[in-house]
């Protein structure tokens, strides 16, 4: 890879505001989905389907971020907020401003992943970004040179092992002496669908009442498939949450068609001194989060892992073995929450039980097997000539009783025509009931978290959720 172009910084000493919470809009990119009037809703769905599919695959085997060798909080006023919006890609957008003076940058939203970054320097190159309705010139970046408070993150800061741990190489430092000029190693992360690589900077977060100093985000120079920054709210020291020290993030995500729109909600940030230590939100049903599995791998940490007891069609339990949902030594099994996957995905024995469940509960519809073939979902059903259509209860049963009994369109959607309905839950067909990849074996999309106000509870560690009608 060359060598990123040269940068210019200035170092800048500044101070944490008093605020004890911020709220951010979510907004929904544009990046996969072909805005003519003639889009076709098949492909669309095969390429929402798909990438639920590669995101899982690489959440599953994620590969460590290593170096490159060459409010709706109980109280509102504690609440810091900015729009989170549901774009057509299957994902959702925060904005976030970096910088003296501030450059505010759209990104992705993400549970599933910790670093957070942005397209860097006027130089910024994306491989493979002439996504349908975009422009790859006109992608955001971010100029660190205009920026007074930016700076390279040496090798020997602290937070160059966010990323890289303790046994980070400061090659050409001399170990005897913390005044090396080596700056901390260039990263390279994979992503289900790209990756991106760049170096680290220490910048400040600015809200509209709260500023957070020497931030560490990832300036990337290069990418593939990643047209936009993440911002990582994943378990990991590097991510938004652990660096602003937040007590509990939560948002309840717009109902979206695979299409842009501008309606958006808020993503609340706690920082703490909005709510008492152990206090609920009213209406919400809790379930504790479930450990970590200790593997080599560090990546799984950055998880959150949910205590999945039952899955519930209608009232038919699915016999799901318990070696699925808990995760074992090896780091197999379990169920996680993520905002970065569009659909849930199931391990294929897990999603074999719960789609035989439905064919047999709805065996009065004929099922439509081409179509998915087409749109890589299913099962599928042809529902027309019928008076009434009778869909069974899609629930998710988790520690301490919590029930997400989910409304019919977070798991069923119209096909093409009002004659077909599919499934909106994916699997492979890589995995065997004997063995597999390592991993969670439960994925929880975003569609399905559509119309629930969700809370991840950091300081009590336990993930909230009701069913709400998310409007603007």
């Amino acid at each position: 890879m060359a060598s990123p172009p040269p940068l210019f910084f200035f170092f800048f000493l500044i101070f944490l505001s008093v605020v004890s919470a911020v709220k951010l809009p979510l907004s929904p990119f544009s990046h996969y989905t072909d805005q003519s009037p003639n889009n076709d809703a098949h492909l669309a769905l095969r390429r929402l389907a798909d990438s639920s599919i590669a995101r899982a695959q690489q959440l599953k085997q994620p590969t460590s971020i290593k170096p490159h060798e060459d409010s709706l909080f109980a109280s509102s006023a504690a609440a810091v907020k900015s729009p989170l919006t549901p774009k057509s890609y299957g994902g959702y957008s925060v904005s976030l401003s970096f910088g003296t003076p501030s450059q505010t940058i759209p990104f992705v939203f993400d549970t599933g992943s910790s670093l957070v970054w942005f397209p860097c320097t006027s130089r910024y190159l994306c491989s493979g970004c002439n996504f349908p309705g975009l422009d790859p010139t006109r992608i955001h970046k971010f100029v660190p040179r205009d920026s007074s408070s930016s700076r390279v993150i040496g090798c020997q800061n602290p937070k160059c092992k966010f990323l890289f741990g303790s046994n980070v190489k400061c090659r050409g430092c001399d170990p005897s002496t913390r005044n090396c000029t080596v700056p901390c190693p260039p990263y390279i992360l994979q992503y289900g669908l790209g990756s991106t690589a760049g170096i680290l900077l220490s910048e400040k977060l600015n809200f509209a009442d709260l500023t957070v100093p020497d931030f560490v985000i990832g300036c990337s120079i290069l990418s593939t498939r990643q047209p936009a920054g993440i911002a990582g709210f994943g378990r990991g020291p590097e991510s938004l949450p652990s660096q602003m020290n937040l007590k509990r993030f939560s948002h309840c995500l717009v109902s979206r068609r695979f299409d842009d729109t501008n309606m958006s909600t808020d993503l609340d940030l706690d920082t703490g001194s909005g709510h008492k230590t152990g206090s609920k939100t009213p209406g919400l049903s809790y379930t504790p989060f479930r450990n970590n599995p200790n593997v080599s791998n560090s990546a799984f940490l950055e998880y959150y892992y949910l205590s999945l007891r039952r899955i519930f069609v209608g009232s038919k339990r699915v016999k799901i073995p318990y070696k699925l949902l808990a995760p074992g030594p090896d780091g197999n099994g379990g169920s996680i929450v993520d905002s970065g996957s569009t659909f849930t995905f199931m391990e294929r024995p897990v999603f074999e039980l719960v789609a035989e469940e439905f064919a047999a509960q709805m065996s009065n519809y004929s099922r439509e097997k081409e179509l998915e073939k087409i749109t890589g979902l299913g099962p599928c059903f042809n529902i027309s000539g019928k008076g009434s259509v009778t869909v069974p209860e899609l629930t998710f049963e988790f520690k301490g009783g919590a029930k997400m009994e989910l409304p019919l369109s977070n798991y069923f959607t119209l096909v093409g025509s009002v004659d077909n309905v599919c499934l909106t839950v994916v699997s492979d067909n890589t995995v065997s009931s004997a063995g597999g990849r390592s991993g969670p074996a439960i994925i929880l999309g975003s569609f399905q978290q559509q119309n629930y106000h969700v809370e991840h509870d950091l300081e009590n560690d336990r993930f909230g959720f009701a069913r709400k009608k998310c409007s603007p």
